[in-house]
């Protein structure tokens, strides 16, 4: 078959062809130069995370779709995760992939829509531990009841160390602290609290820890919201007390400590109560101690009146284990009076010394 050329007419200038290539690479130019520093918003669908920490997904709204593509560096900085379904308003530049002849927006940066990027990640990652168990009530540690000594972890030049040292010096002057002095915000904070009470973990002498700051925003306040931070509390076999920020301020490690404080102050004060609360809390224990010990010794001297019964017939077959028996029913009334006592003269050189405390 003969192969015609193309006629335009002899009136009309000769068209210009282009190659596949030259069309897309002027395409890709156009847009370029035209459709940079945009910003786009629309719902998420077909995310996908490659094995190389890109990330690609479509946004979409009633009428189109466009392709995106978020690369390694930009989506490090993103501190939400994105997922399908979601609302998102991002910024980039509009491209073409040249050997796909994909049209392509190249995000650098996105916020969620209708919500702030921090507050929708806080509420995602407090769904995720909410999920497996880290704010399980069954799983929180009781605080001990005096404790000897006590871990502070927090910014050794901050308010909130001298608002708990303030309370418990008033408080409890011959308690004995120890202070793990950290940044609490800015990066690396969340790694050195996270260290910090690993360290407190590997000593035996701290029976409880606070961990806190003072007032500030939600991006102040980002550390104690970090993943690193609320597992290193939940791994912590010392009981620990949140304290950070203000009363209207809420983190993530507020949810996964055995104590959330309000403030720093607060921490120190459910940590040492006032000395008529001391008074009345060793009261209390007197008399369930006197209750325990009176209920104890009617069991055991029901026990071995049964045990006595049964024998037959003890005066003719055991009369030593009777005298056995007698001697120590008589052994363990004298134990236990002796052991009230002790426990008295505990209770009582309590309350004398903290007759010295301030109120």
């Amino acid at each position: 078959m003969e192969q015609q050329a193309l006629n335009f007419g002899a009136a009309e200038s000769a068209p210009r062809i282009f190659s596949v290539s030259e069309l897309v690479s002027s395409v890709k130019r156009l847009l370029e130069q035209n459709f940079d520093n945009l910003w786009v918003t629309g719902e998420v669908s077909n995310f996908r995370l490659s094995p190389s920490g890109h990330t690609y997904f479509i946004l979409k709204d009633e009428k189109a779709v466009i392709k995106c593509a978020l690369f390694k560096g930009h989506a490090s900085k993103i501190r939400f995760q994105i997922k399908d379904g979601i609302g998102l308003i991002c910024h980039g530049n509009v491209s073409v992939y040249e050997k796909g002849g994909d049209f392509n927006l190249i995000v650098d940066h996105c916020e969620p829509k209708g919500i702030g990027a921090l507050q929708l990640a806080f509420e995602q990652l407090k769904e995720k531990l909410f999920k497996e168990g880290l704010f399980a009530t069954e799983r929180k540690k009781p605080l001990p009841f005096l404790p000897q000594k006590i871990g502070i972890i927090t910014s050794p030049t901050g308010a909130a160390i001298r608002d708990i040292l303030n309370i418990l010096g008033r408080r409890y002057p011959s308690i004995e602290v120890l202070l793990s002095p950290v940044r609490v915000q800015g990066d690396g904070a969340a790694i050195e609290i996270a260290q910090a009470i690993a360290y407190m973990n590997t000593r035996d002498d701290i029976n409880v820890i606070i961990i806190g700051r003072g007032g500030g925003s939600l991006e102040d306040l980002w550390t104690f919201n970090e993943e690193i931070v609320a597992r290193a509390i939940f791994a912590s076999k010392i009981p620990i007390i949140s304290a950070v920020g203000h009363e209207i301020d809420f983190t993530i490690s507020d949810f996964v400590a055995d104590k959330r404080a309000p403030t720093p102050s607060a921490a120190a004060e459910i940590v040492i109560p006032k000395k008529d609360d001391l008074l009345r809390i060793t009261a209390e224990r007197r008399q369930q101690l006197l209750r325990a010990t009176s209920v104890y010794v009617d069991l055991k001297s029901k026990f071995f009146t049964q045990v006595k019964s049964h024998l037959k017939p003890p005066t003719a077959r055991f009369p030593d284990l009777i005298m056995q028996i007698d001697s120590l029913r008589e052994r363990l009334s004298m134990g236990i009076k002796s052991l009230l006592e002790l426990s008295n003269a505990k209770l009582s050189q309590l309350a004398a010394e903290m007759s010295h405390l301030s109120p």
